[in-house]
This record gives structure tokens, C-alpha cells and sequence, in this order.
């Protein structure tokens, strides 16, 4: 149904005509709301699925040449919706190379949708994206496309991804500041508390300007640590610190928590019924049985009912104790750079490597671990994402005063690592970025890694290792393409893979 919205706006822009901000608005949205683990709610989905159809009958009027535009955009909703999804969904593509990069593209679509909709959140708009998000959505219904168009239109998907990145970063750092070196506390308060999940700041910020002067006290948990960088948050003497890890381990975190947890995007497990009635959903996210806090773009939300509850509750069970170090987005990075160039140009650090992406339940991805546990002293982690939480907590020290970990923030912010590269290439003199002394170890899990992926793919940086396993919808003839193209290969053992990143000599 969202694709064939998106044919019908993109016919529309074709034709000279605006298309509503509100409209590319509930385009994003629905992609964002079918990204991994975001809303689990069948009647949230339903009901998206009726405002697109309203949508798109209001619009589809207004394209005077309708007979171009595909099924999916005259489609009026009626009949069996299952049925109709069985036949339309990813396996009505036949030709696994075509389904394959239609994946891929999709993917990357809904990583990108992401950071669109992080960017609406803070009243900053991005037209082209919009128009591109549409276009190459609407483009993934044309059986007229060979594998070399889609190929193509990967990395034009990688353009506007950066594009989006950087859309986002203007947004965070307007309407909070760059992010700084910052000490989180990773302890507890006595007071009840909130816990706030996912990724989107402004919500963050409307629970921390609520909750003031109410005795509860407010922690962040996975991906949303990096909002204890930003300068505008310290303000909040209630926001205690960081409760616990990555997203799988919600089981048991949550049920420690003791008070409300507020989802505010993505990453959502299925609750247990110790802390299901203490979960709270927002925005994209949602999950039958837990309440849902509305509001659109621009309007205030209560978290009054969050607030009143957390009161009810006993303070968290402290699981932890200490401090960990962030804070190294782009421009606090070159803030360094004279000392981070020296070093580098002294022998003390003789290679970066960005081991950003997605964090994992899987054994396999204990490789992480032991991979940043295992790298030579001189080198220096660079990481986005919550694949940080594989090492962030580990003692690997420091070279000069440069913690050998140096967290960007969230998968967002993957946008520092190539403004960081790119910087450095110029510093450096170099006329290509793979001259860089900076090897890419990035775990894969959910759109938004795609998205980076395809990033990094059109700026050019290849040799990129993706683990645990290269993604299963590439087919054998679309990773072999990658492989051949751009270097992407997976990874072995840590010994293996470090003798490919560092030499023999190891």
C-alpha cells in the first residue's frame, strides 16, 4: 500500500505538483513502523494501513495519466487483506536477484525513513529525501528494471542516505548542541525512576521537561545513552544516567527497573508478563496489551500517566556501578584532530577500526567481544550503534588521553564515522579513502546497518566486513556483485580476521 502511495506521488511530482509535507509524513511513517522489532500491534498496522488507502484515493484524482501507474497504486482496499498480502509480498518477485536487490533497496528505504522521521520530530525537512524515499519505493514495483537499475539505484539509496544522515545530525545538534566527552553513570538513584528505550530525542526531551520537580527521576537504556552527550540534556538534574545493555537483555533489565519503560522507536522483545503492564509505547512503536502515548509531529505529548506511575513504584535495583565514556561525535572528533593526526603520525595509534552496527542475542556475536579484547594496543575502536555494548564496558585504556573506544553514538549518528574519515582524508592528503589507516568490522542486524551499508558503498570505502553472517536476502549472483565491486566480504575467527586487518605480523 506504501509503495503505491509512493507511485502516486512520485507521478505527482512528475506532473509539477507539490505533495503535502503531512503526506510524506505518513510515508515515513509506515516504513519506520515496519522497520525490525518496532510495533507489534496487528490493529496500529490495520489502521495505518486505512489512512494510506484515504490517502492515496484523495491523491490518486489528481494524476492525469493514471493508466501508467502500477496495481499497487489503483488497488482500493478491497477483498481479503491476507489474501492480497500473500500476493504481493516478497516472494511474488520470482527472480531472486531482482527480489534480492528489491530487498536490499527496501531495506536501506526503511533505515532511511528512520532518520527522516528523527529529523520531523525537530521540525527539520528534507524535500529531496522525501521525493528520492518515494521515488525509489515506487521503483521497486517496475518489473521493467534490470539488476544493473537496481544496482544502481543501491548506491543512488547510499547518496541519499548520507544525505539523510546529515539531515538528522543539523537536526540533533540545533536543537541540542554537539555532543561532548561525557562520564554516564551507569548506577542508580534512590528515587523512582523512568526508563527511556529507542531513539528519538524529543521524546526525551518532553518526559525530561515533565517530569521536573516531580521526584522521578529519568535513565536511558541502549540506544538511547547518547543522549547523555548532548550538552542540552545535563540540564536535567533528574536524568540519573544509563541502566543496563543492549536491547535483548530487556527481560531481565526491565523487570529490575521496577518503574515504567517508555519505547520510543524500534528494538521492542516481546514483554514478560513481569514488566508488561509497566511498558509504555510511542511514535512508531507499539505492542498489543501495552499503552500507547499519542501525538504527531510538533504536538506535546503527556507523559503525565507514565509519571503518575513511576510514583506507584520502587526505585530500580541497581545492577551495575561506575561510568562509561562517549561523547565522540564529528565535532568533538575534530576538536581533537591535532592530537589524534599526531598520534597517528607518531606510530602511537596505527589504526582505527569502526565496529559500529547492531548488538545481538546470537553466541556468535561474542565475536565482538573478543575481537576488541584481542586488537593490538595501537589500535582504536570507532562505533555507532548498539554493537557498542559488546566492548564500551571493557578496560582497554587509553593512547595519549584518545580512549581506544570512542562511541559516536546511535546507529544515527553512523554519519560521524564517514564526516571523521572524510576528514581525515583531507587532513592526510590522500585521494582515496581506502588509503586510510581505518578498517570497517560492522555487525549487521536490522535496515538501519543497510542503510549505513549502502552509505559507506556510495562514498566510496570498500573492503567492509559484515557479520556474524552476510545478510540473507542477498542472493549468491548480488553478493557475488558486492564482493567483486566493493571488497564486502563476512568474517572468520577473530585470529583470521585479525591477520587480515593488521598483516601476517600478528
Amino acid at each position: 500500500m506504501t509503495r503505491g502511495l509512493s507511485a502516486v506521488t512520485t507521478a505527482l511530482r512528475a506532473q509539477g505538483e507539490t505533495v503535502a509535507a503531512e503526506v510524506n509524513h505518513l510515508i515515513t511513517l509506515n516504513l519506520f513502523t515496519t522497520i525490525t522489532n518496532a510495533n507489534f500491534d496487528k490493529e496500529a498496522i490495520l489502521q495505518r494501513i486505512r489512512d494510506t488507502l484515504q490517502a492515496k484515493e484523495a491523491l490518486l484524482p489528481q494524476v492525469r495519466e493514471p493508466e501508467i501507474l502500477p496495481p499497487a497504486a489503483l488497488w482500493d482496499g478491497a477483498g481479503d487483506w491476507d489474501a492480497k498480502a500473500a500476493q504481493v509480498g516478497v516472494l511474488s518477485t520470482k527472480d531472486e536477484d531482482i527480489r534480492s536487490l528489491r530487498e536490499l533497496i527496501t531495506y536501506g528505504l526503511k533505515g532511511l525513513s528512520a532518520y527522516s522521521k528523527h529529523a520531523n520530530a525537530l521540525l527539520q525537512e528534507d524535500g529531496e529525501v522525501d521525493a528520492f524515499l518515494q521515488r525509489a519505493l515506487a521503483a521497486t514495483l517496475d518489473d521493467a528494471l534490470t539488476v544493473e537499475d537496481l544496482v544502481a539505484l543501491a548506491l543512488e539509496t547510499g547518496k541519499y542516505g548520507v544525505q539523510g544522515m546529515a539531515l538528522l545530525d543539523r537536526a540533533n545538534t540545533a536543537s541540542y548542541g554537539n555532543p561532548e566527552i561525557t562520564r554516564v553513570n551507569i548506577g542508580v538513584g534512590k528515587n523512582p525512576g523512568i526508563l527511556v528505550s529507542g531513539h528519538d530525542l524529543r521524546d526525551l526531551e518532553m518526559l525530561l521537561e515533565q517530569t521536573q520537580g516531580t521526584g522521578v527521576d529519568v535513565y536511558t537504556h541502549c540506544e538511547m545513552l547518547p543522549a547523555h552527550y548532548y550538552p542540552a540534556f545535563k540540564k536535567y538534574p533528574n536524568f540519573v544516567g544509563n541502566y543496563g545493555n543492549a536491547w535483548w537483555k530487556q527481560g531481565e533489565e526491565f523487570a529490575s527497573f521496577r518503574g515504567p519503560i517508555l519505547m520510543t522507536t524500534n528494538c521492542i522483545v516481546p514483554p514478560r508478563d513481569s514488566y508488561k503492564d509497566r511498558l509504555y509505547t510511542t511514535g512508531a512503536a507499539g505492542y498489543p496489551g501495552c499503552r500507547h502515548i499519542p501525538g504527531e509531529i510538533g504536538q506535546e505529548k503527556d507523559f503525565s500517566q507514565l509519571i503518575a506511575h513511576a510514583k506507584q513504584c520502587q526505585p530500580p535495583l541497581e545492577i551495575e556501578q561506575g561510568e562509561i565514556v562517549g561523547g565522540f561525535a564529528h565535532a568533538q572528533l575534530l576538536a581533537l584532530s591535532d592530537k589524534i593526526v599526531e598520534a597517528v603520525k607518531s606510530g602511537a595509534i596505527k589504526k582505527f577500526v569502526v565496529m559500529a552496527g547492531c548488538d545481538g542475542r546470537a553466541k556468535s556475536r561474542n565475536y565482538y567481544t573478543d575481537f576488541a579484547k584481542a586488537l593490538p594496543q595501537d589500535a582504536v575502536i570507532l562505533t555507532a550503534g548498539c554493537a557498542k555494548y559488546k566492548y564500551n564496558k571493557l578496560n582497554l585504556g587509553e593512547i595519549g588521553g584518545i580512549p581506544r573506544v570512542l562511541d559516536a553514538g546511535q546507529c544515527n549518528d553512523s554519519y560521524s564515522l564517514a564526516v571523521i574519515a572524510l576528514k581525515l582524508k583531507e587532513v592526510f592528503g590522500l585521494d582515496d579513502l581506502n588509503d586510510l589507516p581505518i578498517a570497517y568490522n560492522i555487525a549487521w542486524y536490522e535496515q538501519k546497518a543497510v542503510i549505513v551499508l549502502l552509505a559507506l558503498l556510495y562514498l566510496g570505502v570498500k573492503n567492509i566486513h559484515l557479520g556474524p553472517t552476510l545478510p540473507a536476502f542477498l542472493s549468491p549472483n548480488v553478493a557475488k556483485v558486492l564482493v567483486e565491486n566493493f571488497g564486502i566480504a563476512g568474517i572468520s575467527s577473530v585470529e583470521e580476521d585479525l591477520k587480515v586487518f593488521f598483516g601476517e605480523s600478528l
